[in-house]
This record gives C-alpha cells, structure tokens and sequence, in this order.
C-alpha cells in the first residue's frame, strides 16, 4: 500500500511541475473515517444557488458557506464576474470526478492562477454530487473545482466541499470522458498548456470537451415567475442551450384604465 501511494503522490508532483496543476487522483490516501456524519444536508440563511450553464444542459449547485467558508466566498466571488464562462471540463475521469476552472483567456487566468485561499476544515465528504475545489497542496485552492461522480471519500483529508448539485446530476454524468487523465499522465489536456494557450488549444487539439458557458447566481424572487413563462417566447441568445427561467425580466401589469372614462362620460350627461 505505501508503495502504491508514493507511486500517486509522484504523479501529483508531476502534474505540479511548470503548472502547477491543481489535481485530486484517484490513488488519494484514505483516511480512517469519513468526516461527514452523513444524513440530509441543512440550509441555512447564507445559502446560494448557482446555476451552471452547461453545453450539455443545466446544472444547479447548492453553495453551503457553513461547510467551507473561504471556498464558498471565493466561489461566489468567481461566478459574479464571470469567471467561470467558457471555461472546459477539461479532465473528466469516468467513475472519478468531472474537473473545471481554467479560464479560456490566458490572461484572465493568469491574474487568479496564484491568488489562493486558506484551506478550510473538511466538514462534508467527497460523496456523489459534492463539490471541492482542486488544489496542488495545503492553501493552494484558487479557482479549479470538480463534481465527485462517485464516493471518493479518501480525498477528505485536503479536499473541502462547498456545494452539492441539487438539479442536473445527470448532466454532469454526461459530460465528455473520453479523453481520459490529462497529461502528462494520460493523453488528456495538459493543464499547463491550457494555462498559456487558453480555449484556442483545447479547440483544437480536444474538440469533444464540454463547457461551462455561463454561471450565475439564482436570485430568489425572480424565481417566482418562472410558471409563467411557459408561452412567453425566450430571446434568442443561444439556439444550442435550454430556455432559462424566466429571471432576467421583471413582468409588467398593465392596468386598465376604462372605468374612469366611463365615469366622466356620465358626468357629462
């Protein structure tokens, strides 16, 4: 056993050289016991929803601040501005997890790649549908994140979750996988190579990968129109993606204004 993890922390250390690539593997440790005590997760008023837009379809995250403050924060900062559109699922293992969150523009991501955060205390575990942000070592967490497709709880020993997927599990299990592990491991991407080069090699070299193409927090209240909006015809942004909740326009009540028109007709009688 100790020799099959020296085998899986070479190959981090590997991942890791020139850039510095944020990788949870598979061959993790265990640890002895799961840190979550398990049952139905709570929300509490600090709660968020984040609605990924996927190119296969929807999918809704549940953000628990309580269960990783930093992570949550950073993650919310992220999808305000925007991080997070256009970036791939560039590594997505089968039975593993599905990975995201170099940005597309090498120049964006270059202002973020080494802007980290502290780690939290491990509160849930890496179960199906939780998610964690990668990182490359203790306090290394910055903008790389993946949805666990399976129980891979010997990651709790450095991986926070922050969220779990509440909508659209089966679109993340959708996700294209057929590139396998990224290099130099696999014949996957190179995260170094998505860091300098951005969108355009992965276009070209990876044509099959999936996309986060836009990420937004879900406000409440314009939640609450969504039944009607069944018949109202959406804009036309993107024909490829589904229609989204009736959110970005607030309805407006048109009154009518008969009566006092008939009222001052009477009068004048």
């Amino acid at each position: 056993m100790s020799r099959l993890i020296l085998i899986a922390l070479f190959s981090v250390m590997i991942g890791i050289v020139g850039c510095k690539g944020e990788t949870p593997t598979a061959g993790d440790p265990e640890v002895p016991e799961a840190a979550s005590k398990g049952g139905t997760p709570t929300t509490t008023a600090e709660d968020y929803q984040v609605l990924l837009k996927t190119s296969k379809g929807n999918v809704l995250l549940q953000v628990h601040p309580e269960w990783s403050p930093k992570g949550a924060e950073r993650f919310k900062e992220l999808v305000e501005m925007g991080f997070y559109d256009n970036c791939a699922f560039f590594r997505v293992i089968d039975g593993f997890m599905a990975q995201v969150g170099i940005n597309g523009d090498p120049a964006l991501h270059a202002k973020w790649r080494d802007n980290n955060i502290p780690d939290d205390p491990v509160v849930e575990s890496n179960k199906r549908g939780y998610v964690s942000f990668a990182n490359a070592g203790p306090d290394t967490r910055s903008t790389q994140f993946f949805i666990n497709y399976g129980d891979n709880s010997n990651l709790d020993y450095g991986f926070s979750p922050f969220a779990k997927v509440i909508q659209g599990m089966d679109v993340v299990d959708s996700l294209y996988n057929g590139y396998g592990e990224g290099a130099p491991s696999g014949s996957g991407p190179s995260q170094g190579r998505i860091v300098g080069e951005g969108n355009a090699y992965l276009k070209k070299e990876f044509p099959m990968l999936d996309y986060i193409i836009k990420a937004t927090i879900v406000e409440e209240e314009p939640a609450k129109t969504e039944a009607k909006s069944e018949s109202a015809e959406p804009e036309a942004k993107d024909d490829k993606q589904p229609a989204e909740p009736a959110a970005e326009k607030s309805e407006k009540e048109e009154a009518t204004a008969d009566k006092p028109k008939e009222e001052a007709a009477k009068k004048d009688e």
